[in-house]
């Protein structure tokens, strides 16, 4: 791996030393402020990476420098060449460490997320894992310490889930949740199977940052607004006013509809909501797109439809095909207490597909 320059080390603690500065100086609100403390907390463990580094570094030269010495004594000689050893196996971990806190910032990764569940081929067995997988997020976002707001639910009689829209707010959630989009297959004995046969099932997940005003401008003459009656489970009605809420865009044909809340307000705001992220999404995988190059060192190919992960109920197994990951704990990941064992393989994963990208471009 290539060695980090001196400069650019000094070049990021001098601009963390500038933001300091700035923040000292800036009035506690407004975007500017924002903007700085934003780019101040980003900077931080990369800048404390870098000063860790640069004192290993300095201290190697100075080792060096001490057993080139004739003068340098035998004992002093034999102090300076264990600790250099000690300090030489340190420093390649700490250039790699570095490397990676160097890496573009996805400009998403910080950003809260809409998480969304399709129950896709399966019929009831289908919509079952996907409120499987809606738990299992739930749980998660729980050990985190994030907070889960249901946008939208449609439950099945047999309390499985058609489909489910939440909004998943914390620090990085949009890093932790984004490689979760793809389809999610189930293999295991349904309860209403007599013959105990395994069906295979599937969901699809999709993780979305959630776009801000600023991200996304709607012009209101691109939006079609339709109200209707809410209705349940089955077709009956659940409300004697047209509070449920249809927003076509029209350029892109994006169809969002909000159903949830019994006001017509809030039903609308939650709409535009999904709708902001689901166009921010659409335009991240067009700049996807257009890099090719970049394409290919993706963690999959980030397609909706790859299958990503099977979760074998028989054999209490959860295979990630992406990485070729499988563990032996089923119960804990759908738990949500294992799930950071699958997902920091997945972010490892793209870590070194960019780092070696960025070697092969250097």
């Amino acid at each position: 791996m290539a060695k980090i320059p001196e400069e650019k080390l000094q070049m990021i603690i001098d601009r963390h030393a500038a933001l300091e500065g700035e923040l000292a100086t800036a009035a506690g609100s407004g975007d500017e402020f924002v903007r700085l403390s934003k780019e101040y907390a980003e900077l931080t463990p990369v800048v404390e990476g870098a000063v860790e580094l640069q004192r290993l570094q300095s201290e190697v030269s100075g080792l060096e420098e001490m057993l080139s010495d004739p003068d340098t004594d035998g004992e002093m000689r034999t102090l300076a060449e264990e600790e250099l050893a000690e300090h030489r196996e340190r420093l390649p971990a700490l250039e790699d460490k570095m490397q990676v806190l160097l890496l573009p910032q996805d400009a998403a990764d910080q950003k809260n997320a809409i998480l969304e569940i399709r129950a896709g081929t399966g019929g009831d067995e289908a919509a079952l894992f996907a409120a499987d997988l809606y738990r299992m997020y739930q749980r998660y976002a729980e050990l985190k310490g994030w907070k889960v707001e249901a946008l939208q639910v449609s439950e099945t009689d047999l309390n499985g889930v058609k489909e489910a829209q939440a909004l998943i707010s914390g620090a990085g959630v949009f890093a932790r949740l984004k490689f979760e989009s793809g389809v999610h297959r189930v293999q295991r004995v349904p309860e209403t199977e007599s013959s105990g046969r395994i069906h295979t099932s599937a969901a699809t997940v999709a993780v979305l940052p959630e776009a801000e005003d600023i991200d996304v401008e709607l012009d209101e003459k691109d939006l079609r607004v339709d109200v209707y009656r809410a209705s349940g489970p089955g077709g009956q009605s659940v409300n004697t006013t047209d509070s449920a809420v249809r927003i076509t865009h029209l350029p892109t044909g994006i169809v969002v509809t909000q159903q949830d809340e019994k006001s017509q307000h809030k039903n609308r705001a939650k709409a535009l909501k999904i709708l902001r992220s689901r166009l921010y999404d659409l335009e991240r995988e067009r700049a996807h797109a257009e890099r090719a190059e970049q394409r290919r060192g993706q963690v999959g190919s980030g397609d909706r439809s790859e299958r990503v992960r099977t979760y074998n109920f028989p054999q209490g197994r959860v295979t990630d095909h992406r990485i070729n990951l499988t563990l032996h704990k089923l119960d804990r990941v759908l738990a949500g207490e294992s799930l950071d064992e699958v997902i920091d393989g997945l972010i490892a994963e793209d870590q070194a597909s960019r780092l070696a990208e960025m070697e092969a471009d250097a």
